[in-house]
């Protein structure tokens, strides 16, 4: 493993660079670092990528410019922030309010489905955060710069941990709610009615409940239900449910004498044959082996 330092490229910008070369362990089961850095433009200037597998973040911490990502172009101001798949084509070009960036290529096996959730979600390619989100992405930079450098025998899972945090944080700003189209609601269905049905499932899961229950209870289009509650919470109504029933199912195993077949009608999810198949599609052992195990 080495990583390479560069600086100074001349008259276009002024920049500091760390090249990574995570282990092979780090390629093939961690969130991955690739290359990381800050740059500060002398002159306008135009850079352009594609087929890069790889995704980027950058923060502009001072000055302008334009990304064109995905057939559209975005102003980027001071505080914006970018997130994109660089295997699709893309170009940035500092204004004549020349910029400071602060950017991140990384990878990992599970970046394609997480940035494919950060998109349902209604993630942005360009977002300005919260002034406390700003901080802590910043916060992220820095500590993997040090990291990077550093002769850490723990580097590559500090980096993962880093790189995670830094997940964490722009999954935070990804939920849009203005950007979803409204289905038989005028301006549309507000967030904090759909934290309200989570409510609900959360206090009647051991109940009989259908999507048609809860559009009637909240006066809701259903098929707007669903695709606003995946949208905010990455998970459908039913699978939520079920997660909830066997949350419950698993405290029920561990904690009390009750059988199999009480469990699985008290927590709403019915007759023990049927029961037993859906703790075992989750947990991946029948609730007998469960208990057992535990």
């Amino acid at each position: 493993m080495n990583n390479l330092f560069t600086s100074d490229v001349p008259q276009i910008v002024s920049s500091d660079r760390i090249l990574y070369t995570a282990s092979s362990f780090a390629r093939s089961s961690l969130l991955h670092l690739q290359e990381i850095g800050s740059l500060t433009a002398l002159q306008p200037h135009e850079s352009s990528r594609s087929n890069l597998n790889s995704y980027l973040f950058f923060t502009v911490v001072s000055g302008s410019g334009i990304l064109t990502y995905e057939g559209t172009e975005h102003e980027l101001k001071e505080h914006s922030c970018v997130f994109i798949d660089c295997n699709k084509p893309y170009t940035h070009a500092t204004s004549t309010d020349l910029w400071t960036l602060k950017w991140t290529h990384f990878n990992g096996s599970t970046m394609a489905s997480i940035y494919e959730k950060y998109k349902e979600r209604g993630g942005r390619a360009v977002f300005v955060p919260q002034d406390e989100i700003l901080e802590s992405l910043m916060d992220v930079h820095r500590a993997l710069m040090e990291i990077a450098q550093s002769i850490d025998y723990m580097r590559d899972m500090l980096i993962n941990q880093e790189l995670s945090r830094l997940l964490t944080l722009i999954m935070s700003e990804s939920w849009h709610p203005e950007d979803q189209e409204a289905v038989d609601q005028g301006a549309g269905l507000k967030k904090q009615t759909i934290v309200t049905v989570k409510q609900y499932l959360d206090q009647n899961y051991n109940e009989r409940i259908s999507l048609d229950d809860l559009s009637a209870r909240f006066f809701i289009d259903k098929f707007y239900l669903g695709k606003s509650f995946k949208e905010q919470f990455g998970s459908t109504i039913n699978s939520y449910l079920m997660n909830l029933r066997i949350t419950r199912a698993k405290q029920l195993l561990r904690f009390t004498n009750k059988t199999v077949e009480e469990i699985g009608y008290e927590v709403g999810i019915g007759a023990p044959a049927y029961f037993s198949r859906m703790f075992k599609e989750i947990e991946g052992v029948s609730p007998k082996v469960y208990r057992e195990q535990w």
